[in-house]
């Protein structure tokens, strides 16, 4: 399920089979023009990734709207900002909060958040089309996927 009216329509009716959360994590910034095509295509790779994610796992997941953070900031507020969306999402019966992103800073934070975070080593360039970029894609997705189902 994703953040959409139709799906929450859904959700409503069917909120005791949908216990798990993902939140990608993406970081935000247009104060450095040689990191802009990174940060973007980054930024498209795990909204795709995240994506696959919610269509394998539907029935089961609900992704979250995306949290967006400046990337040169000090990471412990923007953990205790995602703690109070988590707060907020543990008041329906939702028991397992997974923060998805390429950026290895949380690495840092990890212990602060009150979830599991799933960082994953990121793509800095290609072609999102391309069968290679699917391939690769397909094959994280299928791994995050098993890893997810693990803590059910």
């Amino acid at each position: 399920m994703k953040w959409k009216k139709e799906d929450i329509k859904q959700y409503v009716q069917a909120k005791e089979y949908i216990d798990t959360i993902v939140i990608p994590l993406i970081p935000f910034h247009l104060s450095q023009d040689n990191e802009l095509e990174k940060g973007t295509f980054q930024s498209e790779v795990l909204s795709l990734f995240s994506n696959e994610i919610e269509k394998e796992l539907t029935g089961r997941v609900m992704l979250l709207p995306t949290y967006h953070y400046l990337k040169s900031v000090n990471k412990e507020p923007e953990a205790d900002r995602l703690n109070k969306w988590v707060e907020d999402v543990q008041k329906q019966p939702f028991t397992h909060i997974f923060f998805i992103t390429f950026d290895s800073s949380w690495k840092k934070n990890e212990q602060a958040l009150n979830g599991t975070l799933l960082w994953l080593p990121g793509v800095s360039s290609g072609d999102l089309h391309s069968k290679e970029m699917h391939g690769v894609i397909r094959n994280q997705v299928e791994q995050i996927v098993e890893l997810i189902r693990s803590y059910w």
